[in-house]
């Protein structure tokens, strides 16, 4: 209060999807397009000598020549298994920010205390901060879970700047926020899950974490969309971005690295749940194709590249003839709209006609392909159930598939063909342009590769008569 008059809040709306600032309320934020994404928000006046919050190390240095920076960098903390050691880009890079997402149930949480039961045994002391559950719960699933080290403190916690004491205070080799959404900032005036408490919670954890050279791992929750609630900011301020993916009626789950600041992206981490937690796939492409039956009608196999990891999984398809004057088009690991794209090319270029036919498109394992390459796999599973003749068993189809029928080259051929000669396949399908790239000569011995050029060549040779 000063002179009579008490400093008043005011109101702003932020995009949850730009993290514009607007003053007042509209239906389309004007800077990205989005319909519905404006917030309201509450922005207290700010008390005197307040610092504002600010991601990165909080310390007056100066200029410092790039040649006298030292090249070599922190060694990072090795986890025991490799799958969230491939991920992360070969472990826990201390002082990272790491931001987990997922759909509620898919196990974040259950992964994130395996993993840090793993720490607390081999590295040293972790803080688990529990913002959503009490430490009884925390206890309950830990015992399922076989984790029994004392380095293991367990925090129930909810304001963000008591959990920084603690950090300070314990100093602890890793940090886990369950999570970023259910803490607030008593500094702030809004409640907690708002557009400017995620945030600034985010920016106060991650600037301790970077002071203090300890990793913090944040949980994130996600949108009915699948993408992490809060302000797109948020993705930008940490340096590592994963994403829990999985089906809810199937055991495995996929963490998959979106932005990762010391390793490649899109890399990708297997792993079965079950009665003990989360138990890593060792074989993911022998697993997903120990069911499948060689000679049946609709079927194809194809090599999907998962960040630097190629995977072999089963493309199935289904061709059945309606009565009705609009057929169904279903995909379910596939995109629907590649899908249409590969059924008008077959009616067009091929001469297949899918006019009155119901497709039906499922990759085995509840997996995902959305990269091109598995365009000629889906192509050649779709005509193999419509023409009723089953693929060749040892095939493997990779390609891309033009709106003129041609086929186009991928990248990572050798590395493709690698693995599926591992699992005992012996042929190969790829657009025949891929053969003439350098580098590519070192196909693996014993695959016979066979290039063509078009779909309709493609569809000769893969279906047995």
């Amino acid at each position: 209060m000063k002179g009579g008059r008490v400093a008043k809040s005011k109101v702003q709306y932020v995009c949850t999807a730009c993290g514009a600032v607007q003053m007042k309320w509209m239906g389309k934020c004007p800077d990205c397009n989005a319909w519905n994404t404006l917030e309201e928000e509450i922005v207290q006046a700010p008390e005197r000598n307040r610092s504002p919050v600010a991601v990165g190390v909080v310390a007056a240095g100066k200029p410092v020549a790039l040649m006298q920076i030292p090249a070599d960098s922190a060694a990072r903390i090795r986890l025991p298994g490799d799958e969230f050691n491939r991920v992360l880009g070969g472990g826990i890079v201390p002082g990272a920010g790491v931001l987990v997402g997922g759909d509620p149930g898919i196990g974040k949480s259950t992964l994130l205390l395996q993993m840090a039961g793993e720490v607390a045994t081999t590295a040293g002391t972790v803080l688990y901060v529990s913002a959503e559950e009490s430490d009884h719960q925390i206890g309950q699933r830990a015992q399922r879970l076989g984790i029994q080290t004392p380095r293991l403190l367990v925090l129930s916690e909810i304001v963000a700047e008591r959990i920084v004491e603690q950090i300070e205070q314990v100093r602890p080799m890793l940090v886990i926020v369950d999570s970023i959404q259910t803490i607030f900032s008593e500094a702030g005036g809004s409640a907690a899950g708002t557009v400017s408490q995620v945030r600034d919670c985010a920016a106060l954890l991650l600037r301790v974490g970077k002071r203090l050279n300890v990793p913090i791992f944040l949980v994130g929750h996600v949108t009915k969309d699948g993408t992490i609630a809060g302000p797109r900011v948020l993705e930008h301020m940490v340096d590592v971005v994963l994403q829990l993916e999985g089906e809810r009626f199937h055991a495995y789950r996929l963490l998959r690295s979106i932005k990762n600041r010391f390793g490649s992206t899109y890399e990708v981490g297997i792993f079965e749940m079950g009665e003990q937690g989360m138990a890593e796939v060792r074989n993911p492409s022998e697993l997903f194709l120990a069911e499948r039956l060689p000679n049946a009608a609709g079927s194809a196999i194809a090599v999907s590249m998962e960040g630097t990891r190629p995977l072999l999984v089963e493309v199935q398809a289904l061709s059945s003839h309606t009565p009705f004057s609009q057929p169904r088009r279903t995909g379910n690991g596939v995109d629907l709209n590649r899908l249409l794209l590969l059924a008008a090319v077959l009616s067009k270029r091929v001469g297949l006609n899918l006019s009155d036919q119901d497709l039906f498109v499922n990759v085995v394992g509840g997996m995902r392909v959305l990269e091109p390459a598995a365009d000629l796999a889906i192509a050649v599973a779709l005509a193999s159930s419509f023409r009723n003749q089953p693929v060749a068993a040892d095939l493997v189809a990779v390609g891309e598939v033009g709106l003129s029928g041609e086929l186009r080259s991928v990248g990572q051929i050798v590395r493709r063909l690698q693995e599926a000669t591992k699992l005992g396949f012996r042929r190969a399908l790829v657009p025949r342009h891929v053969l003439r790239h350098p580098g590519n000569e070192r196909l693996p011995a014993g695959m016979e590769v066979t290039g063509v050029r078009t779909l309709r060549e493609a569809l000769d040779v893969a279906l047995v008569a």
